[in-house]
């Protein structure tokens, strides 16, 4: 027997280092007790040296390194032997990776799932909350993860909040960043995190701006947000009187008919905590190349908004929307129209800018149907709070963005569309459009009969209001 000892439980590098010599010198799994430092270890497992890596090398598929690298984080004790297990079969059977059949294949998927849930669980409900020290502010938040996720989690929270000091404690370990390092330290307790802090307010106001009774679906929430969870989540504290008092607010939706809600004072202070949320989104992987998030834009109450595709060059830059070649095509085009731009809420339907570069340029690239879902729930609540009377798709991925589904802009053109929650939709193009019609006569009549749209839209906002 064979005892290979591992820096931690979540040592992927020595792992690998050890199974690797291991397979190499034809240790079969079974000879092999995994030791990650946590524990003594199997009394009968010998404490010779391991082998030796030889200069003899053989090759994975890629899918197992990234597979070993997520499962490996997992509790279960068994699962070096299990990944040892895996690679010595891919050894001689590359293609038995592909097997999903296959009950050693199976539970280490379900071990790096597991790992994959949990970690976004922690992206999803780390809430930090604010400290001083002799420095100025930090933020500290407690949190307790299922497995050994904190090390691997860590840089996704480097990436997203750069620019402040900030802890997060968990039961096993700690990790801080002070603006510039990263390092560690021993595990806490709840005790050692802050109780609360004024943002609190914000984050409570925001969700009880956004929760709709009609959409209440009590078992998918504790699936997503179980309880365990609740309490480090500010806004948690307000569940069971809201999830009480739905039926009742749910029946007095359907009884009452659609009316120009009514705005309350936490409207403004949801929507500036949701733009704040924003500025750090890292849900696709677009945020990585662009200057920042380009958030929409205009009255909280609009009855009516406008959604574009994405931001362009020079909207990245600015941090606005529409404000570049096809922004000043718009505002002319709202101003014929007889639409006032300051009584609209303008945004996008995907917040950074996708492009390409060529030289010095950076090139518009259209956003797939991954990016566009990921930055739906950003929509999602920028709909919930401005709750418009009408809303124009202003292009093919606005018009995807909207419905949720592929649209031609040609058959659904022209028409008012009945969207969920009583609000009227329309779909046209978007105003780059008009920029690259090659042909001047063509263009003159596709601008003019986009003028025309929006003057139908602008007359239905004022029969509305």
């Amino acid at each position: 027997m064979y005892r290979a000892r591992l820096n931690g439980p979540d040592d992927f590098d020595g792992w690998r280092d050890a199974a690797r010599a291991l397979t190499l010198a034809g240790i079969a799994p079974a000879d092999i007790v995994w030791q990650d430092g946590e524990g003594a270890g199997d009394l009968f497992a010998a404490d010779e040296p391991l082998p030796v890596a030889s200069e003899a090398a053989f090759s994975v598929p890629r899918a197992f390194v990234e597979l070993a690298e997520t499962a490996i984080l997992h509790r279960d004790p068994e699962r070096f032997a299990l990944l040892y297990a895996l690679l010595a079969r891919l050894r001689d059977r590359p293609a038995s990776l592909e097997d999903r059949a296959d009950p050693l294949v199976r539970r280490v998927e379900s071990l790096a799932k597991a790992v994959r849930r949990d970690m976004h669980k922690m992206r999803a409900f780390v809430r930090f909350r604010e400290l001083a020290d002799a420095q100025g502010p930090r933020f500290v938040a407690w949190f307790e993860p299922d497995h050994h996720i904190v090390r691997a989690n860590a840089g996704f929270f480097v990436r997203r909040f750069a620019s402040m000091r900030w802890s997060i404690l968990t039961p096993e370990l700690s990790i801080h960043w002070d603006g510039d390092a990263l390092t560690e330290g021993p595990g806490a307790t709840r005790r050692d995190a802050p109780a609360d802090d004024p943002v609190e307010d914000i984050w409570k106001g925001y969700y009880a701006a956004i929760f709709n009774p009609a959409r209440l679906k009590v078992g998918a929430m504790l699936s997503e947000m179980p309880r365990k969870y609740w309490r480090n989540l500010p806004e948690a504290a307000l569940i069971p009187e809201l999830v009480a008092g739905a039926q009742t607010r749910e029946a007095a939706m359907i009884a009452t008919p659609p009316k120009p809600a009514a705005r309350h004072g936490n409207a403004a202070t949801a929507w500036s905590a949701l733009r704040e949320e924003a500025m750090g989104c890292t849900r696709c992987p677009l945020y990585r190349d662009t200057t920042q998030t380009v958030f929409g834009e205009g009255p909280v109450d609009a009855p009516l908004m406008f959604i574009g595709e994405q931001p362009g060059d020079q909207e990245d830059l600015a941090g606005r929307p529409f404000v570049g070649p096809a922004g000043q095509l718009f505002d002319r085009a709202l101003e014929e129209a007889g639409i006032d731009r300051q009584r609209a809420y303008i945004t996008n339907a995907v917040k950074h800018f996708k492009h390409e570069r060529r030289g010095k340029r950076r090139i518009h690239q259209t956003p797939e149907t991954p990016e566009i879902q990921a930055c739906r729930w950003w929509l999602t609540q920028e709909l919930e709070l401005v709750r418009p009377r009408i809303i124009v798709a202003l292009g093919a991925t606005a018009g995807r963005a909207l419905l949720g589904k592929a649209v031609t802009i040609s058959r659904v053109r022209g028409a008012p569309l009945a969207l969920e929650g009583g609000a009227q939709g329309w779909i046209t193009v978007h105003p780059s459009y008009l920029l690259r019609v090659p042909e001047e006569t063509r263009k003159a009549e596709e601008r003019k009969r986009f003028v025309e749209e929006l003057r139908e839209i602008g007359e239905r906002v004022k029969a509305l209001v």
